[in-house]
């Protein structure tokens, strides 16, 4: 029994020997564990920045547009007639006051010579019935009858001439007539159409924008625009804007005007619009991609003595690449613009590159 205890015992202290050794041998192998660790330094973060200078911000707006004729109009006659005459060429150009078409005008030439052959007969008479009146001849009833008479005459002449003068279909401006829908001896009524004409130097392009750019754009301004015909960019300028806005859209309608000597443009041709809404100048900016947001607020890190150091920004105008910078920023700081995620105050960086704005 004795034997049996002083083997436990034995056995119970080698544990605790064993228990006590082992951390130690641990330690000694593992290395010292007080002092600092020479690999545990903070390591400078290679970044990227941009120097803030000031510049001119522009902000564009891009929307839709078509294209349409300076000066459009249908032509018609204004009686009815048979054709006579065409004196055009289907898609040739025209001058102002060309004679275009002639109606069939038999008929009306004789009733304007019958009304001009009356008007003779009622002029003597007049002429007779004023001397009868002078020498007491006549009453003033019968000679303010023959006058009266001279008049209607008069009127009826008139109107005889004005409805031969409508038999000939003269250009109202110059332009290009299109594709005619008559020939000669075709019967025409008021309501069919002879052809087409368009002025199309210069062209109009109708484009819409939201209600907020308002009191941006102005009678003016300066387009941009492209058709699908082909990549040219023309230039056009702000011709008027319409002074309310459409209550279904919710936009404003303007119209441009853009020069077309070469008749690229085509009346009702699909156009890209570009605008120029604002431009702010001396601005400083910074690339979207520097900016950081935060709770109530926005900021940025800059380069301060190899460090890098926060600065709360106030934003303003915002283009596809730039940010403009407000408030919070000064020229020539130099502001982070990767490894973004990794900043913090006083972290060392190191500048691997200066990029262009």
């Amino acid at each position: 029994m004795f034997k049996r205890r002083s083997l436990m015992l034995a056995a119970l202290a080698v544990v605790v020997i064993a228990g006590a050794l082992v951390p130690r041998l641990l330690s000694s192998r593992s290395g010292p564990s007080m002092g600092p660790d020479p690999s545990s330094a903070a390591v400078a973060v290679p970044v990227r920045i941009v120097t803030v200078e000031p510049q001119t911000l522009i902000e564009r707006l891009a929307t839709t547009g078509t294209v349409r004729a300076n000066e459009d109009v249908e032509l018609v006659v204004e009686i009815a007639g048979k054709v006579s005459g065409i004196h055009f060429r289907e898609g040739s150009r025209v001058r102002a006051g060309q004679l275009l078409l002639e109606i069939d005008d038999t008929q009306l030439r004789a009733e304007r010579d019958r009304a001009a052959y009356r008007l003779s007969l009622a002029e003597r008479s007049e002429a007779r019935q004023r001397r009868l009146l002078d020498e007491g001849l006549t009453s003033q009833e019968e000679y303010d009858f023959a006058l009266s008479e001279l008049n209607v005459l008069k009127a009826e002449l008139e109107l005889a001439e004005a409805r031969l003068v409508k038999t000939s279909i003269h250009a109202p401006f110059a332009g290009v007539i299109g594709l005619r829908d008559v020939s000669v001896g075709s019967y025409l009524t008021p309501q069919t159409r002879i052809a087409t004409l368009q002025d199309v130097d210069p062209v109009k392009i109708d484009f819409s924008v939201p209600e907020k750019y308002v009191g941006d754009l102005s009678a003016g301004a300066t387009i941009e625009f492209r058709t699908k015909a082909s990549e040219q960019v023309h230039t056009g300028t702000i011709l008027a804007v319409e002074p309310r806005v459409d209550l279904d859209t919710r936009s404003l309608t303007l119209r441009a005007t853009s020069p077309n000597p070469d008749g690229a443009l085509v009346p009702g041709a699909f156009a890209d619009v570009e605008i120029v809404v604002r431009r702010i100048e001396g601005a400083l900016a910074v690339p979207s991609r520097a900016i950081i947001p935060e709770l109530g607020g926005k900021k940025v890190f800059v380069v301060e003595d190899g460090e890098a150091q926060p600065r709360s920004v106030e934003t303003g105008l915002r283009t596809a690449d730039l940010v403009e910078v407000t408030r919070g920023l000064e020229p020539n700081d130099r502001v982070v613009v990767t490894a973004i995620q990794r900043m913090r105050t006083g972290l060392p960086v190191e500048i691997e590159e200066e990029e262009e704005q």
